[in-house]
């Protein structure tokens, strides 16, 4: 882990993105230290792509600031070839062949590292005369995330580069991508729908619902937070004071809450440890209004 007194690699306060009257991130304070894989998620319409697309200076924001790298997104060149950006759906150029793709990586590239390129298309087994739009959805999503970490990127950024894949060939890719950070000593933000996979790779979380962060911070102090309670209907209405109910749900007679809780103070109830995607999905649920069954949603004990 790097120290949290580091530079963060993405530091946004007050980002606000409008198309129009539609209102895409509202008012996002974020910031993110270096040496973290960044799991983004939320549900679609939340504001994860055009997060990334300001991340990456495709788009500006409408109001409030962000830095990336510390300093103003796509600032120059020397800036840009520090970012490196895998798009959704992995777009590879289809008519180009996989060496066409790594010798136009080498030019447009100052830093390109061939010999790690090579390496890794070698690994994959992907054919160099092969075209891009003959290759299977799994070859192409390991063939951009290539030319990607070839740049030899300090922030590696995806957007749902494998939402599209059989399981397969997206634990495939997976796993290569968490070998390209450690040899690269990147940070990586990966936006995703699938919680199981930034379960598995990611060590810091941001949920995004409603173009607004609903939570963020590293996973192992999220879920050192957090706790799910389990009482007989009704024994959870009241809790401690300091304890922040986030999700209920109502079953048989008993109330399950997940609530976020400070260190130390007592707990009524069966108490158990919460998963990241429970977690995850608590707030999105909270965010979206979401309430099962039929009692109220407790009050928080002053």
């Amino acid at each position: 882990m790097t120290d949290e007194n580091s530079p963060p690699v993405l530091h946004a306060e007050g980002l606000t993105k409008r198309y129009g009257r539609r209102v895409a991130l509202s008012h996002c304070d974020l910031r993110i230290p270096p040496g973290r894989v960044i799991g983004l998620v939320g549900p679609n319409g939340a504001g994860k792509s055009t997060l990334l697309q300001l991340a990456c200076g495709l788009i500006a924001p409408t109001e409030g600031s962000l830095r990336v790298l510390g300093a103003r997104p796509a600032a120059d060149a020397a800036h840009l070839a520090r970012v490196g950006y895998v798009a959704q759906d992995t777009p590879v150029y289809a008519s180009l062949t996989v060496a066409d793709h790594l010798r136009m990586g080498a030019w447009l590239n100052p830093r390109w590292d061939r010999a790690l390129a090579e390496r890794r298309i070698a690994q994959v087994g992907l054919n160099r005369s092969q075209r891009a739009g003959r290759l299977s959805g799994g070859q192409r999503a390991q063939l951009a995330l290539t030319v990607a970490a070839a740049k030899r990127p300090e922030l590696l950024i995806l957007d749902e580069p494998a939402a599209a894949l059989d399981p397969l060939a997206r634990d495939g890719f997976l796993h290569h991508l968490m070998e390209f950070v450690a040899e690269l000593g990147a940070s990586a933000l990966l936006s995703s729908h699938l919680l199981g996979d930034v379960a598995r790779v990611c060590d810091h979380l941001v949920v995004l619902a409603g173009g607004r962060v609903q939570l963020a911070g590293d996973v192992t102090r999220l879920l050192a937070d957090h706790r799910r309670l389990t009482a007989p209907r009704g024994e959870l209405d009241r809790l401690p004071a300091g304890v922040e109910p986030v999700r209920r749900a109502t079953a048989g007679g008993y109330d399950r809450v997940v609530v976020r809780t400070p260190a130390g103070v007592p707990l009524p109830g069966t108490v158990e440890p919460v998963g990241l995607e429970e977690l995850a999905l608590a707030y999105l649920s909270r965010a979206a209004g979401e309430s099962t069954g039929s009692a109220p949603v407790p009050a928080v004990r002053r």
